[in-house]
């Protein structure tokens, strides 16, 4: 059953994802710690560690390691995008503390997407609530604002995947989003991705 989120929870965040001690604005740091508290402690797990490696449920499956690989990696690609792109072009006005909150939080949804219980619902009557009822970074969405996280990273976690295509991403979504995928091919082109989950949209050759 869901619960409310404690101190001790949220120490445990913070030890998952040591990459929130970057953010220097302290509010942002609480923020991003409350959501995945508020996402675990509405979820059938007990850490960040427990969630599968994978990109959607049964899909993109790293063949080592849990859900905080994931988001630290896209999280360290996407600062580093970031940095990169504004020593080239000093001009460009990167959102750093945005673009850390933003990986950190932008798969925040997954313990609701990828919970054993909701998934064994949603199975048993895909027409009921849907399959899944609701995506995770819609319900992302919902977990930043609750947490009181600002829009822009909120954006990051509904706009980080497909839906992103429907509206127009701001610049700290779009570094999110291409360290997001540039983290899944890349793992997938060093052999890290079990072959029998790999996606479809990944067998085939990229036309750029």
């Amino acid at each position: 059953m869901p619960s409310e989120p404690d101190d001790a929870l949220r120490a445990q965040i913070a030890e998952e994802l040591p990459e929130i001690a970057e953010i220097t604005d302290a509010g942002l740091r609480r923020g991003v710690i409350e959501a995945w508290a508020l996402a675990l402690a509405r979820s059938s797990y007990a850490a960040i560690r427990d969630i599968p490696p994978s990109g959607n449920p049964g899909s993109m499956t790293l063949k080592a390691g849990d859900q905080t690989h994931h988001i630290r990696g896209v999280t360290r690609l996407a600062m580093r995008m970031g940095h990169e792109m504004q020593a080239c072009h000093p001009e460009m006005a990167v959102k750093h503390d945005i673009v850390i909150a933003g990986g950190l939080c932008h798969d925040v949804g997954k313990p609701w997407e990828f919970d054993p219980e909701n998934r064994r619902r949603w199975e048993a009557d895909p027409r009921g609530a849907g399959l899944p009822s609701i995506r995770h970074p819609a319900y992302g969405v919902h977990l930043c604002l609750l947490a009181g996280l600002p829009e822009e990273v909120a954006h990051i976690a509904g706009a980080h995947s497909g839906e992103g295509e429907l509206l127009v991403r701001s610049l700290e979504a779009t570094i999110v989003h291409l360290a997001d995928i540039g983290y899944w091919t890349l793992a997938l082109a060093g052999g890290l991705i079990k072959p029998e989950t790999v996606s479809s949209k990944y067998r085939r050759p990229l036309v750029m």
